[in-house]
């Protein structure tokens, strides 16, 4: 939203992107003490009469955040807690107060604020927040005067709604589950319907420890003997005919889809060492 009442006195391709100290220093100071402000975009509203979405068009100037001075009240006739009702909902202070410094000076406080709908306690958190500026020096009125409810003169509030990055990402994660996946192989046998749920499965990684424990090596003595090495070679290393085994069958017998039996009562001549993957063994 382009400034209203101001829009002619600004150059062209104004922006208003002031630092924390900058808003205290020339805006809020300059406001506490009745003097002009360096650019008047700033209105005086008093942001707890309206919802966080009516303030936008409260304000002079702003696209994605918006600047307001702000009268604040006692929430209790006696005490010095400000009221942070709003129309429908609340603003609840959140995390802890920021120190503004000039150089080495303090010279105020930024307080962050989230607004909440509904009462409290079981008020739904919005993604509204609120930045509130008020000077370190801040005249605070601790006795009311002609039954005011007034608490001080002037705080700077900044309001914008934050990205929903959480919902961004549910979103993206819903549409890569409703892809299909896609084919890499080019082979016909090893291709997955696109409509059926199957997948390819792949042979078992089989680690140290798990040969361990299905005894496949023997204890961890024997496996560093020279004696129940040789012994436990035999249970890989397997001498099997090979010699009229057709190959098809061959190519299943090394990747553990026909057993070891049928291959050594096959009938045939030759006698070829086939290594036997051990991992196919646990499947």
């Amino acid at each position: 939203m382009v400034g209203k009442n101001c829009s002619e006195e600004l150059p062209p391709g104004f922006r208003f992107h002031p630092t924390d100290e900058e808003l205290i220093m020339y805006y809020l100071r300059n406001q506490a003490t009745s003097r002009p402000c360096p650019v008047s975009i700033i209105p005086e509203v008093d942001v707890y009469k309206f919802d966080p979405w009516e303030l936008p068009e409260k304000a002079e100037f702003g696209e994605r955040e918006w600047y307001f001075f702000t009268p604040r009240d006692r929430k209790y006739p006696n005490g010095v807690r400000p009221n942070r009702a709003a129309v429908s909902g609340y603003w609840k202070a959140t995390g802890t107060d920021k120190a503004i410094y000039s150089g080495s000076k303090y010279v105020g406080i930024k307080k962050a604020l989230v607004f909440y709908e509904g009462r409290p306690p079981k008020g739904i958190k919005t993604d509204w927040i609120m930045h509130e500026y008020r000077l370190s020096e801040s005249r605070s009125q601790p006795i009311r005067l002609n039954g005011s409810m007034r608490l001080d003169d002037w705080v700077l509030c900044r309001i914008y709604k934050k990205k929903n990055l959480g919902r961004a990402m549910e979103m993206m994660k819903v549409e890569e589950d409703t892809k299909q996946p896609e084919i890499l192989s080019t082979n016909p046998v090893e291709i997955v319907a696109a409509t059926g749920p199957q997948t390819l499965k792949l042979p078992r990684a089989c680690s140290l420890s798990h040969l361990l424990e299905m005894d496949y090596f023997g204890s961890i003595s024997q496996l560093f003997d020279d004696n129940s090495y040789n012994a436990n070679n035999q249970n890989t290393m397997t001498n099997v005919n090979v010699g009229n085994v057709p190959h098809h069958a061959m190519e299943k017998f090394q990747l553990g889809e026909l057993s070891h039996q049928y291959m050594t009562s096959t009938n045939v001549n030759g006698n070829v060492p086939i290594f036997v993957n051990p991992a196919f063994q646990f499947q």
